[in-house]
């Protein structure tokens, strides 16, 4: 029987952040700790258990369908965030620029962990990957704000280095410096 099964790999949370829902822009703040809900991160600019469609689901529904909430949470690697700022020239990269929820150290390749995967802290707060994070413009206006000249780099920079969306499964505290268990769907993958 398919279910989850844990690997070995330590991944680590070295910074947390939260885009307020009232706050203009995509912009995270910094924290050190993010009280997790079944509907995200309460007053975060993504939180609810339901949201508006948009053009990356426009094949399935018109805009502004209300479905399932599945990007409350947005995760970059420590990894991605360098290869990011080298691409782009940039000495780093900040990632409240990206309106990232969460960075994370030791999971190499984070985009492309599969869908489903599960991310477990030790107050057993759990979410839940989606998909791939697609690089949108709209990072690219914030980073210009503050290395002028610099945002239109990013789009291209990110692709295949942009994270991943997630959702909460589980209600809890994630901390920086939380070590998080990986646990990844137990099944062979698609071949039609």
């Amino acid at each position: 029987m398919a279910g989850l099964k844990e690997t070995e790999w330590q991944v680590s949370i070295v910074w947390l952040g939260h885009v307020p829902a009232d706050g203009g822009s995509l912009r995270s703040h910094p924290k050190q700790t993010l009280d997790l809900r079944f509907g995200g991160v309460a007053g975060g600019q993504h939180e609810g258990t339901q949201r508006p469609s948009c053009s990356r689901v426009k094949n399935l529904y018109s805009k502004g369908t209300p479905i399932s909430n599945t990007r409350q949470l947005s995760l970059l690697s420590e990894q991605d965030m360098d290869a990011i700022a080298a691409k782009m020239g940039l000495p780093v990269l900040d990632p409240s620029l990206l309106g990232a929820s969460m960075i994370l150290r030791g999971l190499p390749d984070l985009t492309f962990v599969p869908p489903s995967s599960r991310l477990q802290a030790p107050s057993g707060a759990t979410i839940t990957v989606d998909v791939e994070n697609g690089p949108c413009i709209l990072p690219g206006r914030e980073i210009e704000t503050e290395a002028p000249g610099f945002g239109t780099l990013f789009k291209d920079a990110a692709r295949s280095r942009r994270g991943v969306t997630a959702w909460v499964e589980r209600p809890g505290a994630m901390s920086v410096g939380d070590s998080l268990r990986l646990f990844v769907p137990d099944q062979r993958a698609w071949a039609p």
